[in-house]
């Protein structure tokens, strides 16, 4: 290898060790870079890695080729080819035993002269030495050396004799006569035995890939080819084999000879070495002169009938060891996808390891799962413990847990979800409210939202109410109209009639211990001994904030002089309370007629209680300003509060849109957009995006039995989305559709006997075609006409079908449908079919070996709610 570019060996034996092959041969042993001595031998391969100098052997010079010894005795021993032809075993200054001793620089000596390109040990016998050389014309160029042979004298004629004793040898260590013979008058580049027969040497001969065998080494199979350079074995496919020629690898696969089955992308330089990664199936690296990047290609296999021309899929990667041009490179033999490189210039060692191309797969239930190399890794969302670990859960968790409780089907469980905040549940009862139904158009008004009602408001009265419970006399401006006690009920302030007394609401608030929301709806209301009562009995119930009644004491001392201490330290503290609620009582108390801000934008009170608030204190000049701007911040932040300001409705939809964009929660926009909204909104392709995404989900979550409880109640309550009949039963010889002649049959007459159904209107039994009389196919089990009711099937007695007609329009029961194997075109009625393929995987009928429900790949699947 003087001259030329350097190699890489590792040791088979030892996982740390490996030989560089240059103008002399050095032993490193690698390892991590703490338990390495630092010494002159030591060398940085990596952060992690650093390599020792062991052993240096200068005794073979003109080296070209190396090979190591296989077996574990004795352990270093290399077999060196050199410029002229010889092979000379050599070690690296181990301790050696007999043995070693005895093969330590024997010599194998072919006739003529000429250049060893190639060196390759037998994995089995390790006795065989296979060495390729360059072409001469009386020679062979594949000579096959015995190490355990002997130079016999007197065998030898005298012309050998005359050979040997030009060169200072001791005859007992020099064999000249090769066990096997093989490539006359050709030259041999490469070589590799076989994995699965040892006996089997492939050569890359001139022009030629030629397989050896040694039981008959007269005849042999060889394939007229360029990719001569470089073969080599896949050790995990034995049969695989790869060679190469220029810029241009070959993969052959031994079974099929004639030709590549895969010729990968030329390159543009010449190929240096190509190599099978020993730790990872059907991974190639190759290696093109003057470059610093390793190529890589994985090739995937998919599973494909015998005899099939399909090539495998390849995966192409490229990766950077070092900066500087690669001299060479060498898999580890144990360690995962990992290889050192030497550099072509200055001899410097890398020690890179490829990172492993990620196969990524997310489960629809959350899970994660993905394989890096050997490895199969998987992620799991954890059970969150409390309630600020529940709030961090997944949607798509969240959905499918809803899913699994049949969120949705039960109107109540959707008008009571926390985001809605309460709005559509009192849309849903006022609009279902006797007296409002007698109004006319006043429960379109009420999906229409308070956005809309407010804008037809009309006849408002302005009315001055004093303080109820309080000395002080002052008169408070308060306004009303039939529209804002529409809205006041949409908020769920007051129940129906034409007072408004929310008292009932009160004591709700109070038995759900909302002490804080409840005193300042009473406050609100101009009942100020009525919010002074509910803070002083929150504060003396269990777990009760005692603050409260200084809260308490504070109303109690209420006063409207402007100038007051009460009002200047009420107006300067109130920021200081954490409960917004409190907070908003003072403003209320310490605002200025008709500026009601403080109130108004507190954002963390309910949007409900703010709406009720403005609808009974705004004139009809503030009150569209303040609901449109508060409509505005509701639909730019996604927040479902505002629905009760938009309703169900073209605004509804844009609202709905920012928060399924801010939460991808399309199940709740999917029922609240059916449950409520006229049909022209069902129509917005955004509301039917969210239903075809919740429909595709619970398909994903294999929730079909929910999915087509969904599709049923989309059906009756969004009529035009029910899709028409895609699939009939049509005759073998008239090609009309049985079942839709069935359903256009007249039940009584002298016709319907005729056509083959009983003329009982309890039965329905249609055994032939109704178009041209022919008859339907027998079913493969019972052998009956198809449309013969199964008699063993439960709830096909007369009285359950005759209910059923009436019910339903139904011509027969599942267990009697049609239907077959769309490969064999065999079936029956679906009863039997389902009953045979509980304990067989082949078709029913005689001599037919089709695996009708293995060809279905859903066939084996349990739907995930079928509990």
């Amino acid at each position: 290898m003087s001259g030329s570019k350097p190699d890489i060996l590792w040791s088979p034996h030892h996982p740390n060790r490996y030989v560089i092959c240059d103008s002399e041969l050095g032993l490193y042993s690698i390892g991590p870079v703490g338990s390495t001595e630092t010494k002159p031998g030591t060398l940085s391969l990596s952060e992690e890695t650093a390599a020792t100098l062991l052993a240096i052997n200068s005794d073979t010079p003109y080296m070209k080729c190396v090979a190591w010894y296989p077996k574990h005795e004795p352990e270093c021993l290399l077999a060196v080819g050199q410029a002229n032809g010889r092979v000379v075993l050599t070690s690296l200054g181990q301790n050696h035993n007999s043995t070693c001793k005895e093969l330590v620089g024997k010599e194998f000596v072919p006739k003529h002269a000429r250049q060893c390109n190639t060196l390759a040990w037998n994995p089995v016998d390790s006795n065989l030495l296979a060495a390729g050389l360059d072409k001469h014309r009386a020679d062979f160029s594949v000579l096959i050396w015995d190490i355990s042979s002997k130079f016999a004298p007197e065998t030898s004629v005298a012309a050998e004799k005359i050979r040997l004793s030009s060169v200072d040898l001791d005859s007992s260590t020099v064999v000249t006569k090769p066990l096997y013979e093989l490539g006359q008058n050709d030259a041999c580049l490469s070589l590799c035995w076989l994995l699965r027969d040892t006996k089997l040497l492939l050569a890359g001969m001139h022009r030629n890939l030629a397989i050896f065998d040694l039981r008959n080494t007269s005849q042999k199979t060889f394939v007229n080819t360029k990719a001569i350079q470089g073969v080599t074995v896949d050790p995990h496919f034995p049969d695989r084999v790869a060679s190469f020629f220029e810029g241009q690898v070959a993969i052959w696969d031994l079974r099929k000879f004639e030709k590549p089955v895969l010729t990968l992308t030329e390159q543009p330089k010449p190929l240096t070495k190509v190599a099978w990664c020993p730790t990872r199936t059907g991974l190639l690296a190759t290696l093109t002169r003057d470059s610093n990047i390793i190529r890589l290609y994985d090739m995937q296999h998919t599973p494909t009938p015998i005899g099939d021309e399909t090539e495998p899929t390849i995966i192409e990667r490229s990766v950077q060891p070092c900066d500087s041009q690669i001299g060479s490179f060498a898999w580890h033999p144990s360690s995962q996808n990992r290889m050192v490189v030497v550099s072509a210039a200055n001899r410097v060692m890398t020690d890179f390891t490829v990172f492993e191309r990620i196969s990524l797969a997310w489960s629809s239930t959350a899970s994660l799962m993905w394989a890096c190399g050997r490895h199969l890794y998987s992620c799991v969302e954890d059970e969150a413990e409390g309630t600020d670990g529940a709030a961090e859960k997944d949607i798509a968790t969240k959905m499918r847990e809803r899913a699994q409780s049949r969120y949705g089907h039960d109107t109540v469980q959707v008008w009571r979800n926390h985001l809605l905040a309460g709005g559509i549940s009192h849309m849903k009862q006022c609009s279902e409210d006797a007296e409002l139904k007698l109004q006319g158009n006043k429960q379109f008004a009420v999906y229409s939202g308070i956005k809309n009602i407010v804008k037809t408001s009309s006849g408002t009265t302005e009315s001055r109410r004093c303080w109820s419970g309080s000395d002080r006399q002052t008169d408070v401006t308060r306004f009303q109209s039939d529209e804002r006690c529409l809205a006041l009920r949409l908020c769920g302030w007051i129940s129906r009639g034409p007072d408004i007394d929310v008292e009932t609401f009160l004591r709700s608030l109070e038995q759900e211990r909302e002490w804080e929301r409840a005193a300042a709806i009473a406050l609100f209301n101009l009942d100020i001994r009525r919010a002074i009562q509910i803070l002083s009995k929150g504060a003396v119930t269990e777990k009760g904030d005692l603050n409260l009644n200084v809260v308490a004491m504070a109303l109690s001392g209420y006063t409207d002089e402007k100038s007051s201490l009460w009002r200047e330290m009420c107006s300067s503290l109130r920021l200081q309370l954490k409960n917004p609620y409190l907070c908003v009582m003072f403003a209320f108390l310490t605002s200025e007629p008709g500026a009601y801000d403080g109130v108004l934008y507190e954002s963390k009170v309910a949007v409900r209680d703010r709406v009720a608030f403005a609808c009974m204190f705004l004139s009809d000049a503030q009150l569209p300003r303040y609901i449109d701007k508060l409509t505005a911040e509701m639909k730019e932040a996604g927040n479902l509060e505002g629905i009760l300001l938009t309703g169900l409705t073209k605004d509804g939809v844009d609202l709905m849109e920012s928060y399924v964009d801010r939460t991808g929660d399309v199940q709740t926009a999917s029922f609240c957009m059916l449950k409520g909204s006229p049909g022209d909104v069902l129509k917005d392709p955004r509301v039917q995006c969210w239903i075809e995404n919740y429909r595709n989900l619970l398909d994903a979550w294999r929730f079909w039995h929910k999915r087509a409880e969904f599709d049923i109640l989309r059906g009756k309550l969004d009529p035009s989305s029910k899709p028409l009949a895609q699939v009939f039963v049509s005759c073998n010889f008239c090609g009309k559709s049985i079942s839709y002649s069935c359903s256009a049959m007249p039940h009584q007459g002298r016709g319907f006997s005729q056509y083959g159904v009983s003329g009982s209107p309890t039965k329905s039994k249609v055994t032939s075609c109704p178009g041209c009389r022919k008859p339907l196919p027998r079913c493969a089990l019972c052998l009956m006409n198809m449309g013969t009711p199964v008699s063993s099937c439960s709830g096909t007695g007369k009285s359950d079908e005759k209910m059923d007609l009436t019910r339903e329009n139904k011509l027969a029961q599942f267990n009697n449908w049609f239907t077959w194997c769309h490969n064999c075109r065999h079936g029956g009625h679906a009863g039997h079919m389902l009953s045979w393929f509980r304990d067989h995987t082949e078709c029913p009928v005689s001599a037919c070996a089709c695996k009708c429900m293995q060809l279905d790949t859903t066939g084996n699947l349990v739907p995930a709610d079928s509990s």
